[in-house]
């Protein structure tokens, strides 16, 4: 659920300015979170069951997951199946993330045998499937409400509220355990009753840590299951969350772009970005070294329901350098998503309260070629796996230019060099150091150049890997 969030860029500078505003360091520490090995290089795949297919449901979704296995997806994110409520209700659908009942099936996408079936069609592709979840907050006509007043937390009238601008809700009170009860039973059934695989918890920043510590172990109990935190908020990471959501390189990511001028939708809205180029991303991984636990992992992106339609799409926000960072979301450390239609070059903002008579057209195209290869390279070389145990080593090399990003991955007998021009200029390929050898290596998406390239074109790239596995 999309709010104000200040970039990793001006996040940095006011640690240095104030020192408080610096997070609490966890390099120290290895991260304990269970990290199921099918998640350690898995393809995620959010899905927008209300706009993504002609039928809008679960069954549509169903005839789409060969498609998806196909394409190279291990793990399917359905965006929240729970009733809406009509309490104060945005729109005329309402917002998915206002929880009418954490324990039924919005009618809208179908029932709950559907939605099993749905899980079973994907479990027999071996396709994981994981939930959407909104434990901060509950919708205004949610029977908690009325049956569970103490689950609330109350302003200084002693009235229930919601946090943000989302006044179709009301936050929860974790300081009272029976809540923290009621969410991990809501949260157990679902696993009980439809075998999902895992959770996204939405804003998962804004409950107390101590709870998801809580809620993971009694999950754990039932099957080995996924922790995806919409947050970047490293004490998540140390046991309870095996993946967050890569926020701080998203916007390093829009600032580079907005800074060499393809951000068009930063330029139409009137944002100030702050000026950035390639060597923010080694910056911001180094920082987070010392912030995150080892192995923790990230889940990198180039959009997704938020930024599609509170941020404007991947075109909007990259236009021509859209292919670099597309790659780079899948060679860096951390784990890929697509968003529905991404991986069809759909380039529209979905509605969020409304149906949207724009829908993809799924008729594989060269975006198509693209992510299939994309994906491909990620299940074949193990250096890109992430993770505690398994995670490929990064290594940058310095580049005679601030705009050439050059480095190489290294682990599970897998090797792999990436150089990229994050530029709308040619730039020269010069190396401050001894070049890279390519020795064992392929060019990814050009086979017949076996030479390390002088130069790059305009937001050109190359991928040498070594032999993908099959």
């Amino acid at each position: 659920m999309i709010r104000l969030r200040l970039p990793a860029v001006v996040t940095a500078l006011l640690s240095l300015v104030f020192p408080s505003f610096a997070q609490k360091e966890f390099g120290n520490q290895t991260t304990k979170a269970p990290q199921p090995a099918w998640a350690r290089n898995a393809v995620i795949y959010e899905a927008n069951l209300r706009q993504g297919t002609p039928t809008r449901n679960f069954r549509g979704l169903q005839m789409e997951l060969p498609r998806l296995k196909d394409l190279g997806v291990d793990i399917v994110w359905l965006m929240p199946i729970h009733p809406i409520s009509e309490n104060n209700r945005k729109g005329t659908l309402g917002s998915y993330y206002a929880v009418r009942d954490y324990k039924a099936v919005n009618p809208e996408f179908g029932t709950l045998d559907e939605l099993k079936e749905l899980v079973n069609t994907a479990h027999n592709l071996g396709i994981k499937v994981i939930i959407d979840e909104v434990c901060n907050h509950s919708g205004c006509d949610n029977a908690w409400v009325t049956d569970h007043p103490d689950f609330y937390a109350k302003n200084e009238k002693g009235e229930m509220y919601g946090p943000y601008d989302w006044t179709d809700t009301y936050k929860f009170d974790y300081s009272n355990p029976e809540l923290r009860a009621a969410m991990i039973d809501a949260l157990k059934y679902w696993v009980q009753e439809a075998d999902i695989d895992g959770f996204r918890f939405d804003v998962a920043g804004e409950v107390p840590t101590d709870f998801w510590v809580e809620a993971r172990k009694e999950i754990e109990n039932l099957k080995p299951v996924l922790f995806l935190a919409e947050a970047s908020k490293p004490e998540l990471m140390v046991e309870a969350f095996d993946v967050d959501y890569a926020w701080p390189m998203k916007d390093v990511f829009g600032a580079i772009a907005a800074t060499k001028g393809v951000n068009s939708y930063a330029k139409a809205k009137g944002q100030t970005l702050p000026k950035s180029n390639a060597q923010a991303i080694p910056e911001l991984l180094e920082r987070q070294k010392k912030e995150y636990p080892k192995g923790a992992i990230h889940m990198q992106m180039v959009t997704n329901h938020d930024l599609n339609s509170w941020e404007g799409t991947e075109y909007e926000r990259f236009g021509p350098a859209l292919g670099a960072f597309a790659v780079l979301s899948y060679t860096l450390p951390g784990v890929p998503m697509l968003y529905t239609g991404q991986e069809v070059g759909f380039d529209h903002p979905f509605e969020f309260f409304e149906t949207d008579s724009v829908q993809p057209d799924y008729t594989g195209n060269e975006v198509t070629v693209f992510y299939e290869m994309l994906n491909a390279l990620r299940h074949g070389n193990g250096a890109f796996a992430a993770g505690r145990d398994n995670g490929g080593a990064i290594e940058f090399l310095p580049t005679e230019s601030e705009d050439v990003l050059a480095f190489t991955r290294k682990g599970n007998g897998g090797q792999a060099l990436v150089i990229v021009n994050l530029s709308p200029e040619t730039r020269k390929v010069a190396f401050k150091g001894a070049a890279p050898s390519t020795a064992g290596m392929k060019n990814y998406f050009a086979p017949q150049i076996t030479q390390l390239p002088e130069e790059l074109g305009a937001w050109q790239y190359v991928v040498f890997t070594s032999p993908l596995k099959r």
